[in-house]
């Protein structure tokens, strides 16, 4: 007589509760420009033991380990300091973000040149494109930088009257474009598809996408765009983005601001103008490119070294 299968005791042990990296939010959103925004969405670790933070996956990536409570929370911290210190990165993509953001149509295409992350866009070929438009304020129009081709750096002086034209002549230079909004609805009206039709469209104008990235390459995109050289309106959805993880990977960007934001990296060039310092010579730098010399004149700053030589 075949005998009764034999059944095994459920473990009664005490499960560690989990708590939602988001606080049970289904969304939490930043205001950013005019008419922009960054949410995120959500976040993956969704779920993690009461006590931990979404940092918590690194660890467990890194150990190749499933079990928690084995180590303590300040050995976490120093597992995570050491990860980033020498860019054992692999771990940090284990956890991933997903984001909803409006933004102008020229920070999108800055933005989308982070090839490492997954992008949904709102369709100007199957919607209508809303009236939406960046403007900046008056006093944030930036003169052309004399040592950056790509870039914009102090403002125009806004108390001396023959400059301050250029920045109003700018806004009007905008609301000029702006007014061929209602041209481009009364075309799509008329039968024009819309495909066609967005063309004539500028830059300024809001688009919206999901934008989902693993935590390795959203430190790289933040590394970039968070930089004072980053165009001004990209650096403040950056902003907004560090705003939103850094309470659930608080230990990650601790050591991320350490090792990396807040560092100085020094070439083989560099090294060698420190060295010459140690004995009594002037830190400069052995080139002659003009750009590396500004470069290493802020760092020598940083570093204490005093000021480049004129």
């Amino acid at each position: 007589m075949p005998q009764a299968p034999t059944t095994t005791p459920k473990d009664t042990a005490p499960q560690t509760p989990l708590i939602d990296v988001m606080g049970g939010a289904a969304r939490r959103e930043l205001p950013v420009l005019d008419h922009g925004f960054l949410a995120l969405i959500d976040a993956m670790p969704r779920l993690v033991p009461q006590g931990l933070t979404a940092d918590s996956a690194i660890v467990q990536a890194a150990r190749v380990s499933y079990g928690q409570g084995t180590k303590q929370v300040s050995e976490d911290r120093g597992l995570i300091r050491y990860l980033l210190r020498h860019r054992h990165t692999t771990p940090f993509e284990m956890i991933e973000f997903k984001f909803h953001v409006a933004m102008p149509i020229f920070v999108a295409r800055q933005w989308i040149r982070h090839r490492t992350a997954n992008v949904n866009e709102y369709s100007g070929r199957y919607s209508i494109m809303p009236d939406r438009f960046y403007t900046p304020t008056l006093d944030s129009v930036r003169k052309q930088s004399a040592s950056n081709r790509q870039g914009g750096e102090a403002t125009f002086p806004l108390s001396d009257p023959d400059q301050a034209r250029t920045p109003e002549q700018f806004l009007e230079f905008l609301r000029d474009v702006e007014a061929l909004h209602p041209r481009y609805m009364k075309l799509t009206e008329q039968g024009v598809s819309r495909e066609l039709a967005r063309i004539g469209l500028p830059q300024n104008i809001y688009t919206e996408w999901y934008w989902k990235c693993d935590l390795h390459n959203l430190l790289r995109f933040l590394s970039l765009r968070i930089d004072p050289h980053a165009q001004l309106e990209i650096r403040a959805y950056a902003a907004a983005m560090l705003a939103l993880i850094e309470p659930i990977v608080p230990m990650t960007v601790e050591a991320w601001r350490d090792y990396e934001l807040e560092s100085v990296r020094l070439t083989r060039l560099e090294i060698e103008a420190i060295r010459a310092h140690t004995k009594g010579q002037a830190p400069d730098l052995v080139c002659e490119n003009k750009r590396e010399q500004a470069e290493w004149g802020a760092k020598r700053a940083a570093l204490g070294l005093g000021p480049a030589e004129a």
